[in-house]
């Protein structure tokens, strides 16, 4: 008799997988913890600043795509269609550019002034006490959202793999509290060497998702032609109704370019190559890779039309699970929702290291100058553990899709970009004006997404888009009128 999910052989298959690959990882990081000679700030935060270029590229990848990747990228190719991998992926390789403008004097300045946080560089740059805890409130509270996404994903996933066995918030527990304990044993070393497997995994398995869903349901072309029949607007620039008009698509490219750099678990790893040719060899393959890697859930999501054609809201934020127990067997299925948790626990990892950091940096050692290196990497420890459960405590009842809170957070976190650029480019800058511009960006972003400020205002465009317009001028404008008359550029 043919045994088919979820009898109890499969379900017994599925748990084998997931421990299998929860064992691997923790050998990984212990791999990464054996390696490190001491436990200082710079060994536990930044890996002693060593990483060559492979280890680097991995780590950039897998700490950015997340369970926004794998669940919102597939949810919103079945809300939207193919439009929606023309603009992230366009959106994202140009990313790129402001990874080179941002990280490459992030790196030297690094090297020379052995910065670990971005906070701390901004305020000695600066000397402002008023624009660094405008910029590290923001850097935290924007970044929160964006971890919570982490353990929803997680949540789903586990519960969709057992058949609702693990129900979403416990599964989601465990997987943040194995990621706290590995964490705690090696900090960036073990999250970057478990990141390169991870990242591996992860593109790997979400290529051949596409082929094996594409094959059961008659092969790529065919499986697009019919799903062309059913919505052709699907197969449109704009999208399903009309979603990217030119205000919005302009307005999500810049978004990208603007916010990816800001993340501050994005931001550390221009710190942490061993060499600055290293550093723009990775941000070369950064901008190749999504041009092909986006386009794998956007067609699942597409193709999820044939097979579950009524779903609605966070509903379709499950469209790839549910294609793949639907058109593959369970070992593969498993094997995929396993990359689609390592792409969680790489990002979830790294935020929590990093929001650690900042706060042991930037908030503690101020208030305790002398504070002995391995008390800040004790602090850093135990930050870990709080900031994993604020992102828990978020998860536990998810206010709306994953499209929609990564955008929030994204879009807070882009405001931050004007001032970072002006402080590495511009002399004479007014720290005052810089802290005044990123309060007005982040009161538009807020007004808007609680419809404090009307929809018209924004002319059609996303709110990022008038929130960096505004906050820009208010930068430079502050700075003409109010210059300090010192150099704060790093050269």
């Amino acid at each position: 008799m043919e045994i088919i999910f979820p009898f109890e052989a499969a379900a017994f298959m599925v748990y084998i997988i997931l421990i299998t690959y929860i064992c691997l990882t923790f050998l990984s990081s212990l791999f990464g913890k054996k390696s490190k000679r001491e436990e200082t700030p710079e060994s536990y935060f930044l890996a002693n600043r060593n990483l060559g270029v492979v280890t680097l590229f991995f780590t950039l990848i897998a700490t950015n795509f997340s369970a926004f990747f794998f669940l919102g990228f597939a949810g919103e190719g079945y809300r939207i269609g193919y439009a929606y991998y023309a603009m992230m992926s366009f959106g994202t390789s140009f990313a790129a550019l402001s990874f080179y403008l941002i990280g490459n004097k992030a790196w030297q300045l690094g090297q020379t002034k052995r910065y670990i946080t971005p906070v701390e560089m901004i305020y000695d740059l600066t000397k402002s006490s008023f624009l660094k805890w405008t910029y590290l409130i923001v850097m935290l509270l924007f970044t929160f959202p964006y971890l919570a996404l982490q353990p929803i994903g997680a949540g789903y996933l586990l519960e969709s793999l057992t058949q609702g066995e693990i129900p979403y918030f416990l599964g989601a527990s465990l997987l943040t509290l194995f990621i706290i304990i590995y964490v705690f044993v090696g900090g960036m070393s073990s999250v970057a060497t478990t990141d390169v497997k991870q990242g591996i995994m992860m593109v790997l398995l979400m290529i051949s998702a596409v082929f094996v869903i594409s094959n059961q349901l008659g092969g790529l072309t065919l499986a697009n032609a019919e799903v062309f029949k059913l919505h052709p607007e699907l197969f449109s620039r704009a999208g399903m109704g009309d979603y990217f008009t030119p205000q919005k698509w302009l307005s999500l490219c810049l978004l990208w370019i603007c916010c990816v750099p800001m993340f501050p678990q994005l931001f550390m790893r221009f710190f942490i190559s061993k060499e600055l040719k290293g550093f723009k060899t990775s941000t070369l393959l950064y901008a190749i890779i999504p041009t092909f890697l986006f386009l794998c859930p956007v067609i699942i999501g597409v193709l999820g039309h044939l097979s579950f054609p009524d779903l609605m809201g966070k509903e379709a934020d499950q469209i790839l699970p549910k294609m793949l127990m639907e058109h593959s067997p369970v070992w593969f299925y498993t094997l995929v929702m396993t990359g689609a948790l390592a792409a969680f626990m790489s990002t979830l990892d790294s935020q929590l290291l990093a929001l650690s950091t900042i706060t042991t940096r930037d908030v503690l050692l101020p208030f305790s100058k002398k504070m002995k290196l391995k008390k800040q990497v004790f602090y850093g420890k135990i930050f870990v553990v709080i900031f994993a459960g604020i992102g828990l405590a978020i998860a536990y009842q998810p206010f709306d899709t994953i499209f929609d809170i990564a955008k929030m957070a994204f879009s807070g976190l882009a405001i931050l970009f004007p001032t970072t650029l002006a402080v590495f480019y511009l002399k004479n800058v007014n720290p005052k004006a810089c802290a005044l511009s990123i309060i007005c960006g982040e009161f538009i972003i807020v007004g808007f997404y609680f419809n404090w400020l009307p929809e018209e205002l924004s002319l059609g465009f996303t709110s990022v888009l008038p929130a960096l317009f505004i906050s820009s001028i208010i930068l430079l404008i502050g700075s003409k009128l109010f210059p300090v008359r010192h150099t704060i550029s790093p050269e």
